[in-house]
């Protein structure tokens, strides 16, 4: 058994779980059809789809699981089920916990929410007894990748039922969307709050702070349908649909947290510095240019590749962190982003999970100084942000780790459906642009919303 980077073995219980049941299916169909159709099959169980750069990933059902809130852990595999008390140390408890699981290489899906980042920092006292991370191991998993669809489970007759549907050619629906109004929520609260940030900059240690507004969307959606539609529209990073009891959502992420191979080299990628994208050519090209000239904007970029630079230089070998890409031109949906990437190797002793403690939150989605970033959100902002620019991950036994910056969003919680999006302020951040630019984020999501079938 392959062990996370700084896990001993010694710490390792017994495998007792094994993915016994395996089967490998040709896919001719449109990787985003057969996933649709999976998620149809497993609409009943707790089910994730996540589309990294070049693999589909699908997990079904709950063979374990691990939940943190303010008030405890809750860890649970088959007839092992605990309640541990807060830690000092919560994201080392939960990967002690997940090096522990009794599954012969194991892969987890989950989230893990905003306000996670407050915990990292010690801010604890902004933090609400709500839940900040929710990781599963699936009991059926697909995965597909160049053509094949890899299945495994712990459930022969599950894993049956699942290779039959994917032997069957598979077809994208259409969906009758029904586009979301982004121009009116919050609106002047939002410019105003601006204009109080841009106050803070000039007269703290605050460089830079991303506040974001709420979109509430007035009718039941399908989310899947709203996925589809999206997806086929959009060029994300990465792409997730969650279905889990506590959190539904749908995202079409512009980039990622991090990004940790299993021989732990550590990729990040700030995107900062937005312009619309029309589909114009000429007013495409135009903006472009704008935005690579626009001192605002590559001041904005600028600070956020460094930060990213600093954090990994904390967990990576001396000499390793290098600027791979630096502010190229990103096509996001709605939007064009200026666009960097940052990597190194991990240092010796350290983990996935300490290059994710390091990360997150994207210095994209937050702010610089973070710390002083967290403060300024909490004051401005009305509510949790919750999902809304944290993370949807996979992480796994050999050590990898994928996490996606979750933006260009719909979440559904509690029989209630909104969208989001933020914009960057600076000192010299003007409210009604960081206003407009929120409009044209949100419009990569509003735009394709599909309604339920009863409305």
């Amino acid at each position: 058994m392959r062990l996370a980077r700084g896990i001993e073995k010694e710490d390792v219980l017994p495998t007792k779980y094994i993915y016994r049941h395996r089967r490998e299916v040709p896919i001719v169909s449109d990787p985003l059809a057969v996933m649709a159709r999976l998620v149809q099959a497993s609409a009943s169980e707790t089910h994730l789809l996540y589309e990294s750069e070049k693999v589909w990933s699908f997990s079904s059902g709950v063979l374990a699981e691990i939940r943190l809130r303010r008030s405890g852990i809750t860890y649970r595999c088959a007839d092992d089920s605990r309640e541990l008390p807060w830690p000092d140390d919560p994201l080392k408890t939960v990967e002690k916990l997940l090096a522990e699981l009794p599954v012969e290489d194991w892969r987890a899906y989950g989230w893990g929410g905003f306000e996670l980042a407050y915990v990292n920092a010690g801010l604890t006292e902004l933090v609400r007894d709500e839940q900040l991370l929710h990781l599963v191991v699936p009991r059926t998993e697909v995965r597909l990748d160049s053509g094949r669809a890899l299945l495994r489970s712990v459930d022969q007759e599950h894993l049956q039922t699942l290779s039959e549907l994917l032997a069957k050619p598979a077809e994208l629906p259409v969906h009758r969307t029904r586009p979301v109004d982004v121009e009116t929520a919050l609106a002047e609260e939002y410019r105003a709050s601006v204009g109080n940030a841009v106050e803070e900059i000039r007269s703290t240690k605050l460089q830079k702070v991303i506040l974001s507004r709420r979109v509430p969307v007035d009718y039941s959606v399908d989310l899947l349908g709203t996925y589809i539609e999206g997806r086929k529209a959009n060029t994300p990073a990465r792409s997730f649909l969650i279905g889990f009891p506590e959190m539904k959502a749908a995202g079409f992420s512009p980039e990622i947290v991090a990004e940790v191979s299993a021989d732990g080299r550590v990729t990040s990628q700030p995107l900062a510095g937005t312009r619309a994208l029309t589909g114009d050519a000429e007013t495409d090209r135009a903006s472009r240019e704008v935005l690579l000239n626009d001192v605002k904007e590559v001041f904005e970029h600028a600070i956020s590749v460094k930060v990213s630079c600093a954090e990994m230089t904390d967990v990576c070998r001396p000499g390793s962190v290098v600027v791979d890409d630096f502010m190229t031109i990103k096509e996001r949906g709605t939007v064009q982003h200026l666009a960097s990437s940052v990597s190194g190797q991990l240092a010796d002793g350290l983990s996935a999970w300490s290059a994710f403690r390091a990360l997150f939150p994207a210095v994209t989605a937050s702010g610089v100084p973070k710390r002083d970033a967290y403060e300024s959100i909490s004051r401005n902002e009305q509510e949790p942000r919750g999902l809304y620019s944290g993370t949807v991950m996979t992480v796994d036994s050999s050590g990898a780790m994928d996490s996606a910056l979750v933006l260009r969003t719909i979440f559904t919680e509690s029989g209630h459906s909104w969208l989001q999006a933020g914009a960057g302020i600076v000192e010299h951040s003007k409210p009604e642009r960081e206003f407009r630019e929120t409009c044209e984020k949100l419009l990569s999501a509003a735009l394709h919303v599909v309604p339920a079938q009863n409305q």
